[in-house]
């Protein structure tokens, strides 16, 4: 299926581990680290808007999409995501980006900061709780409801057959259960996505990051307080993480912005892109 638009696709190396992104303009880098179970496509709607003034970059992560699926599960560890995001980094021959990451993605746009602030000169992250946040909240019956599916991936097979059933029904119902307006996936869009989930070797390195989770991203790192000017944008009406995982986040980044949009769900920068542009062009005049 053709959706390419004016994007050029290329790979860069790690350790033997193919990435792939897609890349649209020039200037500052600009990274965008995607969400689960989506691929670099989910940003649609922010490549072409930003790459009139930045090189834009949007990623799959390792095990989705194009990029390399390593079989070993332990390959999907907080360590492999962060030498990943550093890799495509240097591999484009900078030395820091604008940093933006969704859902799975703004969870490494976090560790990825917090590991290499000089190489962060912004950072934005979308319905993505700061880790120690995350923490706390799953002590909570409340957000261990939201996160049971946490909890279902920690099982061999079981999820991905769950995925494959019924033409992907499960899969498609991550996007479509988690927005507020039920339009905004068409049918071209949930059939892109599963083509992407459906690829050899993908739907279980997808998992495999949540099989990590709690051995390897759910550790507490005794956060210091991020001095990175950073941009949360967060759906109100998220029905997999609450907005309550918001509160507190400015006892761990010295500069913090947040952009509340309401009446959205989950995939905020799908859901309300023209709002989640307008906010992130803001944000960036203000930290310039």
């Amino acid at each position: 299926m053709e959706y390419q638009g004016n994007r050029q696709h290329n790979f860069i190396d790690n350790n033997g581990v193919k990435i792939h992104y897609v890349i649209q303009g020039e200037g500052k880098l600009m990274l965008m680290l995607h969400g689960f179970p989506a691929f670099w496509y989910s940003w649609r709607h922010q490549i072409p808007e930003f790459s009139e003034n930045y090189k834009v970059v949007a990623v799959d992560l390792r095990g989705h999409n194009d990029s390399d699926k390593p079989k070993n599960k332990n390959a999907y560890r907080v360590e492999d995501a962060i030498s990943d995001v550093k890799a495509v980094i240097e591999g484009l021959g900078y030395e820091s980006c604008v940093l933006v990451g969704h859902n799975r993605g703004g969870a490494v746009a976090w560790e990825f900061a917090y590991t290499h602030p000089e190489m962060v000169e912004q950072l934005i992250v979308m319905n993505a709780p700061h880790l120690a946040k995350i923490i706390s909240a799953l002590r909570t019956p409340q957000q261990l409801l939201r996160s049971w599916y946490f909890f279902l991936f920690q099982l061999p097979w079981l999820p991905e057959a769950l995925f494959r059933r019924s033409d992907y029904q499960f899969l498609k119902g991550g996007f479509t259960n988690f927005v507020v307006d039920k339009d905004v996936f068409s049918a071209t869009d949930l059939q892109i996505y599963k083509e992407a989930a459906a690829k050899p070797g993908a739907l279980t390195a997808m998992v495999n990051w949540y099989r990590n989770f709690f051995q390897s991203w759910l550790v507490n790192r005794g956060w210091g307080v991020l001095k990175v000017p950073t941009l949360m944008i967060w759906g109100e009406e998220d029905a997999a993480l609450g907005k309550e995982l918001v509160a507190g986040t400015e006892n761990y980044v010295e500069n913090l912005t947040v952009r509340y949009v309401p009446g959205c769900g989950h995939w905020v920068h799908e859901e309300k892109p023209q709002l989640v542009n307008q906010y992130i062009r803001e944000f960036l005049a203000l930290a310039a």
